[in-house]
């Protein structure tokens, strides 16, 4: 991996104020770019030209994983189930899964006044954006569900139905014609999550209900929402806490209210987290993106990652 970042030496950073592109000094250029994970109807107007431009002239876009695959989102919603015949009220300790079922309840019932106008225009209903989301979750794996209840929140309602980013990206390289990829393969994703134990797992699906249960009771404030997140990337604000607060794409369950034996559990898991998804996936997308580059140096190369991706988070730092 050494090897790779002295090559990475010849990245440069656009001057240019809201930039999360670097350059890849050779020629042709090839470029990373940092993306959000947010519609993006709500950033692009606020995309430098440089960006865009790097984005047209490049003959290959690659990202993390390929959202326009079928495959992709087949094997993604696969790895989320629980083993055939098991259903999540039969493997969950009772106490939670009245809980869980209960705010999804909550979420059903609100989701209507959630939802904008502008989405119900588009004829995006309430109840076919929850079963969209949230439809199968008695057959889900119980990390897939606490990610899930994670997700299903009003400001993150208020964002569906328009693609985000990264999947915008996709799209338009797929309509340009350009050759697209993905240094990863869903499992590299996937199994990860699948690899917490039951106790940690618990954990995890309980901290998890206690937060949405305070935030339903008006005894939580969210430390950031999406909006903030929003302003901070069309600001260009690359040293954002924002963008610092989570690498490895899944909730920090430390705090320091908890008792000793659950910050022990809770510090287990962000260590685990922390080397599968960020140690291990940033060697391994480094290498890949190393080998691409040698394999075709006459080729211009995109990579579209997410601007709190471990990988990116490494070269804002250097």
């Amino acid at each position: 991996m050494g090897q790779f970042f002295s090559y990475l030496l010849l990245l440069t950073i656009q001057t240019d104020l809201n930039s999360f592109l670097w350059t890849i000094k050779r020629d042709p250029p090839s470029y990373f770019y940092g993306t959000i994970h947010v519609p993006y109807t709500r950033v692009w107007d606020f995309i430098p030209e440089n960006s865009k431009q790097a984005f047209q002239e490049s003959n290959i876009v690659f990202f993390e994983l390929d959202l326009t695959d079928p495959y992709t989102i087949s094997a993604l919603t696969s790895c989320q189930l629980l083993p055939q015949g098991e259903n999540l009220q039969d493997v969950l300790p009772r106490d939670i899964y009245r809980r869980l079922k209960r705010h999804l309840e909550y979420v059903k019932l609100m989701m209507p006044s959630w939802m904008t106008p502008d989405q119900r225009g588009k004829g995006l209903y309430a109840d076919y954006l929850f079963n969209a989301i949230a439809g199968n979750w008695e057959r889900k794996r119980p990390v897939w569900v606490m990610l899930m209840v994670n997700s299903l929140t009003e400001a993150d309602i208020k964002t569906r139905g328009v693609p985000v980013l990264d999947l915008y990206l996709a799209q338009e390289a797929e309509r340009m014609r350009k050759r697209t990829g993905a240094v990863e393969k869903v499992e590299e994703q996937c199994h990860p999550l699948n690899g917490l134990n039951f106790s940690q797992v618990i954990f995890a699906l309980n901290q998890t209900l206690l937060q949405q249960e305070s935030l339903r009771a008006g005894s939580l404030q969210v430390p950031y929402t999406t909006e903030d997140l929003i302003r901070h990337y069309n600001c260009g604000d690359l040293n954002s806490i924002i963008f610092n607060h989570d690498t490895s794409q899944v909730p920090n369950f430390n705090n320091v209210t908890l008792p000793p034996s659950e910050q022990v559990t809770a510090q287990e898991i962000d260590s685990y987290f922390r080397q599968e998804l960020i140690y291990k996936r940033n060697e391994r997308m480094g290498k890949r993106v190393k080998s691409l580059l040698e394999e075709h140096p006459d080729k211009s190369f995109f990579f579209a990652f997410g601007s709190s991706q471990p990988f990116l988070m490494y070269l804002k730092k250097h």
